[in-house]
């Protein structure tokens, strides 16, 4: 997707679905449930036809849930990348987290799911930005994993 915002796209999702005559529930289906994860093949409209599909299916509602950056957030994750990297303040971690606050209050993550005969469907439209967000934001867990892994070690 080439927008930093996902807002208009979120409202033409809304208007679509409900003029599909769908409800949109308010949930989050994470990665531990078993899931199809649609394949747009390179189609910018394909959530369109995932609705389209849901309504097929004779689904009565698609879930419908968005990630918008909260600024706290970011001040969390700045506080973890200058931790890690205390005393660089010119990390590429720190730089990475000063980078992401432009995009503070932008959608960056729209996920719509349905239930098709015990399977979980899922469309996914993210942001470069957000991809970004989701790796940075791994990196700094799977370093502070790694630290707690080495205190718990030494105290044995």
């Amino acid at each position: 997707m080439s927008t930093d915002d996902l807002l208009a796209l979120k409202d033409d999702m809304v208007a679509f679905i409900e003029g599909h005559g769908l409800k949109r529930l308010p949930g989050f289906v994470p990665e531990d449930i078993p899931t199809i994860l649609w394949d747009e093949q390179g189609n910018p409209d394909g959530w369109k036809d995932f609705v389209e599909m849901a309504k097929h299916a004779g689904a009565a509602f698609v879930t419908y849930s968005e990630m918008t950056l909260e600024r706290e957030e970011l001040d969390a994750l700045a506080d973890q990348a200058n931790e890690m990297n205390f005393p660089d303040e010119e990390s590429s971690e720190v730089v990475e987290v000063n980078w992401l606050r432009k995009f503070t209050g932008k959608i960056g993550y729209i996920q719509l799911g349905f239930v098709h005969q015990g399977l979980v469907f899922l469309h996914e439209t993210t942001t470069e930005w957000y991809e970004r967000f989701q790796t940075l934001l791994e990196d700094i867990e799977g370093f502070n994993d790694i630290v707690i892994d080495d205190h718990s070690d030494e105290e044995e």
